[in-house]
Formats: structure tokens, sequence, C-alpha cells
């Protein structure tokens, strides 16, 4: 059976986005701080070359595909993808990667991922909605965070507010020059 990772990029006050959403669309103003581990470390890049070695299937939001293009002609991922959606849409197919539409749940979503996957994980990233309905409705097993040593002061917060409480346990922590990498299992 697949592993749902959750798996998104936060500054040490919790936000996934920095302020002013509206004008900077994507990752808001000063965003791209949270993702520098991705493109100036070795380190990053060897995770996410890991991560999605260890996927058969990826979920994100409707937003995400439509920031990115899908991430240009070949899709990126090179394999399927669900975007959570309250559009439909056709299948898109880039290369390896196809992108199904999903207007029927996070539920739906993961289970179609699941499926898709087979024995890998399934990767839920970007953005915050997306991980906390996967996270409320019970249906993640690790929950991966990269900390980017920044205070934005605003933005969108991964996490809203404590009305769902969930314990994790530590898995690993990977110390890198842009981010601290936490890695927990959620527990049941």
């Amino acid at each position: 059976m697949s592993v749902v990772d959750a798996n998104i990029s936060m500054s040490v006050d919790g936000f996934v986005t920095g302020p002013n959403i509206d004008l900077n669309p994507g990752l808001g103003e000063r965003g791209e701080i949270l993702h520098q581990w991705v493109f100036k470390e070795a380190d990053g890049a060897r995770m996410i070359k890991e991560t999605f070695a260890e996927s058969g299937a990826v979920i994100t939001s409707r937003m995400v595909y439509e920031l990115t293009g899908g991430w240009g002609d070949d899709g990126l991922y090179q394999m399927p993808v669900f975007v959570l959606t309250h559009r439909a849409h056709d299948v898109v197919v880039k290369g390896k990667t196809s992108f199904a539409f999903v207007t029927d749940g996070i539920e739906s979503a993961v289970a179609q991922a699941k499926a898709a996957a087979g024995d890998k994980k399934v990767h839920v990233m970007g953005g915050a909605s997306v991980i906390r309905q996967a996270l409320a409705a019970g249906l993640v097993d690790e929950l991966t965070l990269h900390v980017a040593p920044v205070l934005l002061g605003a933005g969108t917060r991964l996490f809203e507010d404590d009305s769902d409480r969930i314990d994790l346990e530590p898995i690993n922590v990977i110390q890198t020059e842009f981010a601290t990498h936490l890695h927990f299992r959620v527990v049941r």
C-alpha cells in the first residue's frame, strides 16, 4: 500500500507563501526564499530527486498547476499528477506526465493517486489548502516540512488554527544552509 507523504516548504513562523499573494501570484512577496534550498543546494536537488524517485503519483492544487503551466512541455513529474480543483478539465498529457483534474474531493484524489502509485509513495505538495484537507481527513502517513530560516510575518499559513490537532513522531532531521528538513510520521 502506498505511503502518503505531504511535503511543503515554510517559514519559521509557519507561512508557505509570503504576504501580498494578490500582487505577487504564487509565492507572495519574498516567498521565493522558502525554496532556496531546492535551487541553491546540492543536497536540496538530491532530496527533490529522491522524493520523486520514491513517488508514483503526485497530488497538487489547481493554482500550482496553473501558476507553473504544468511545469513545461514534459510536465516535470514524469508520473500521474492529480490536480484537486472545483473546475472540471480534460486530462492533460505532457510527456510521461498526466494531469487528471479531480473535482470530487481530497479523498478521491488520494484514492486515485494510491491506485496509480502502486507500491510507491503518493507525494502531496502545494498548496497549504490541499495539505490541510489531506491531514484533516486522516489521509497523510508522513509529513515533511522544509523550514527556511526566515520570519515572513504574513502570507498563507500552513496551519490556520488548532481545531484539528495531529500528533507527529519524528523520523529524521536534516540541516542544510537554506532549510531544516523535518520528516514526521503521522500518529493515528
